[in-house]
């Protein structure tokens, strides 16, 4: 299983060749995109600012025919300004997680037929809403996976997502140390069933994650997550649609995690939108078990970034657990010289699962605009801290582009 990458290529590069050989047309689509980004971070507890400007470009290319399609990418980081700490260089500086790397991103190949689709080798997973498996396509070096993924939709209403992963290749890229590794090894296996109905699709979900590390926290983030969710929208008004967003699991202690806990997860969204403004109300619970390290719910394969506020202060769910109560308002507005642009708006509320504790507050700011394949981003992040972690506030423009 483990060379199932170097498997992938090898049958991909003789499928190409069987075909050019029988006379018959392969397929070949580029893959370039690359992504400019300055960020600041400033953080009290640090005597100076953290300045990072990093450029990532990903390259590579994808050759299909008919239902099969290989696929080969590379990716890498320069940082250009390195006034910062990237978990390797042990500056006094705050933490910016995207270090120098280079890597193959991506060595896949795929079977797409009929309502089935089958995808083995090194990929990108993005289970839901990525809160419990993402590729964090925040960070520059992005998360892929070793790993066979089968997705089925052959019935009516009906779908399956499933997945078992040998290896996570984090954010860390090649630098990677026992603590902040690479890669992780373990069986971890991701399943989602779903059934659409008019007002939403009602799922069934299973993530089991193995962190089978004793330098990840002594295995201590190895957990089972299940659990049900319900996603729909539907129009309440002239030019006026409401999504809604239901969400409950239970998690506890899997493979060798020495802690024996449960604690809860929870979720409900309310989204109303418009043609210009949209407005997003919510709660998130990862709740805590014993108040002990560690036993709260946690999610050490999620996309962070959509999570908890830009600041990135709760990527390790306290041991008191979380509520994240928050509220967006955006507008946004299609142009003719520009494709698109607009702003918004977060605000969230931090408060511990046991204990009553207030963690602090968030307000998060974005302005951005599209311009054919350019995309431009400008972020504000302001964490003011209570009872946990320190004041910080942090700083992004970003510029991409897309083949």
């Amino acid at each position: 299983m483990r060379n199932i990458v170097g498997r992938a290529l090898a049958l991909a590069t003789l499928a190409t060749t069987a075909s050019a050989t029988q006379g018959r047309t392969v397929a070949l689509k580029p893959l370039i995109d690359a992504r400019l980004r300055y960020e600041q971070v400033d953080q009290t507890g640090f005597a100076d600012k953290a300045d990072a400007v990093t450029l990532r470009v990903r390259a590579g290319v994808q050759a299909s025919r008919g239902p099969l399609a290989a696929l080969v990418e590379a990716e890498s980081t320069i940082a250009i300004d390195t006034h910062y700490n990237d978990g390797f260089n042990g500056r006094a500086l705050p933490l910016i997680a995207d270090a120098q790397n280079i890597e193959l991103n991506r060595a896949q190949l795929r079977y797409a037929d009929n309502g089935l689709a089958v995808t083995a080798g090194r990929q990108l997973l993005d289970f839901a809403d990525q809160r419990f498996v993402g590729p964090s396509p925040w960070r520059q070096n992005q998360q892929t996976f070793d790993a066979v993924r089968l997705q089925w939709s052959g019935l009516k209403h009906l779908s399956l997502d499933a997945a078992y992963a040998w290896s996570v290749r984090t954010v860390n890229g090649f630098q990677g140390t026992p603590a902040r590794p690479q890669a992780v090894g373990g069986s971890n296996w991701f399943g989602i069933l779903g059934y659409a109905t008019p007002l939403g699709t009602l799922s069934g979900f299973a993530y089991l994650v193995d962190q089978d590390s004793a330098s990840l926290s002594g295995y201590r983030l190895s957990n089972q997550t299940y659990g049900v969710r319900f996603a729909g929208a539907r129009p309440v008004g002239k030019g006026l649609k409401l999504g809604y967003t239901a969400s409950f699991a239970r998690q506890s202690d899997y493979a060798r995690n020495p802690n024996d806990y449960v604690a809860s997860y929870g979720l409900g969204e309310l989204m109303l939108t418009g043609k210009v403004l949209t407005a997003t109300a919510g709660v998130e619970v990862l709740g805590a078990s014993s108040g002990a390290a560690l036993t709260s719910v946690q999610t050490p394969l999620a996309s962070f970034f959509r999570y908890q506020g830009w600041a990135s202060k709760f990527t390790t769910t306290p041991p008191n657990g979380l509520h994240d109560a928050y509220a967006t308002l955006a507008a946004n507005w299609k142009g003719r010289k520009v494709s698109s642009y607009g702003v918004g708006a977060t605000f969230h509320r931090f408060d511990s699962d046991r204990l009553g504790m207030h963690y602090g507050d968030e307000l998060d700011l974005i302005a951005q605009a599209r311009l054919k394949r350019y995309a431009f981003a400008l972020r504000y992040a302001r964490y003011r801290a209570d009872r946990f972690a320190t004041n910080t506030n942090k700083l992004f423009a970003t510029v991409e582009w897309v083949f």
